[in-house]
């Protein structure tokens, strides 16, 4: 007769083993995997159902009017507070630039025979003055704003107007500091020392002696570099940094349209360039010297917010996952009190259990 272990299939026994296996629940799992609370996803191109599961990554944090998702993310007022050197660093460049817009510029030396280059007729702007901070910062400031209100990510916001402020302005400080060292002269220079039409020239060293408004010829001597130019390729160079990032344009596909929507602002601002040219405010060398200052200073500005356009996570500033990886450290710190807590009740209920089969 084969041997029979009469403890285990006691009725005493089985019911005993059923209510511990009732009472022994599987573990929970609150493990999150990295960036549990952000996914990725592309404008334009994400399914409904993708951008439903990934609208946590992008920054929503309760727009629909529920309860936060996983990540709360800061408020405006707290991430401008982070920033109040930065801010404060905007206003001292605004002061510095007007300071520098006061200093007379250094009036270099035009002779008689020098004239000929300088004879273009005195027009007026194609482009006003108050047009380039609307076409170069309002104009995508406007874009950020749509961004941010199909995404609802505040780092994004902040730091998409605070670098291109930023752009702006340390373009403007370097085109005004430049223009006043150097002095060249417009190329209707003739026409602002002599609104008469009568030159008058120093008989010993053939200079010109001007007679014509003081501001106006103050101005004159302001051509190099085109301030048209680098503010319209700092701010428009900046959007076009950002809708590279936002539309994935490195994405190694092949769409031409995406290249295209990156490459229009560039556009514009080279047509803004090439109009100063054509009004006679600016030579050829002017223009290329302000577009090459505002590309380079709008793509360091980018750079110091956003990753490369071609990184894995160019769509964010570096703020934005920098807050969600500190977010999982912290997550991830917690679960091992947790997981020790769950242990030691299952260590409890097989001991209570032991001592029930006894």
């Amino acid at each position: 007769m084969p041997y029979k272990n009469d403890d285990m299939t006691s009725p005493t026994n089985r019911r005993s083993a059923s209510k511990n296996k009732k009472n022994k629940s599987p573990p929970r799992t609150t493990e999150a995997p990295l960036f549990g609370c952000v996914g990725y996803s592309q404008i334009g191109t994400a399914s409904p159902a993708t951008m439903a599961s990934n609208e946590a990554m992008w920054g929503s944090t309760s727009s629909g009017g529920g309860a936060p998702g996983p990540c709360a993310f800061p408020t405006m007022p707290r991430v401008v507070r982070s920033h109040l050197w930065d801010w404060f660093a905007l206003f001292l460049l605004v002061a510095i630039d007007g300071l520098l817009n006061l200093v007379e510029p250094f009036h270099r030396f035009v002779g008689e025979g020098m004239m000929a280059d300088l004879r273009y007729p005195l027009k007026s702007n194609t482009v006003p003055v108050w047009a380039v901070p609307v076409i170069a910062v309002i104009g995508p400031m406007l874009v950020f704003l749509i961004i941010f209100l199909r995404r609802r990510n505040v780092y994004d916001l902040h730091h998409a107007i605070l670098g291109i402020l930023f752009a702006a302005l340390i373009t403007g400080v370097l085109t005004d500091a430049i223009k006043d060292a150097v002095g060249r002269p417009r190329p209707n220079f003739f026409w602002r020392c002599f609104p008469d039409g009568k030159a008058v020239y120093d008989s010993i060293t053939t200079g010109v002696i001007c007679h014509g408004d003081p501001s106006v010829i103050k101005e004159g001597y302001k051509s190099f570099p085109s301030g048209h130019t680098s503010w319209s390729f700092a701010g428009l160079g900046f959007l076009s940094w950002y809708l590279a990032g936002k539309i994935t344009v490195f994405d190694r596909r092949g769409h031409v349209a995406k290249l295209c929507v990156v490459l229009l602002p560039l556009l514009v601002a080279a047509m803004v360039g090439i109009s100063r040219v054509d009004d006679y405010w600016h030579h050829w060398q002017d223009v290329c010297t302000g577009g090459v200052l505002g590309l380079v200073v709008a793509s360091v500005c980018y750079l110091q917010f956003f990753p490369a356009p071609s990184d894995e996570k160019g769509f964010w500033p570096h703020a934005h996952f920098r807050f969600v990886t500190e977010q999982e450290e912290s997550r991830m710190m917690q679960l091992p009190t947790e997981t020790g807590a769950r242990t030691s009740q299952e260590l409890d209920a097989l001991e209570a259990g032991r001592r029930g089969q006894l």
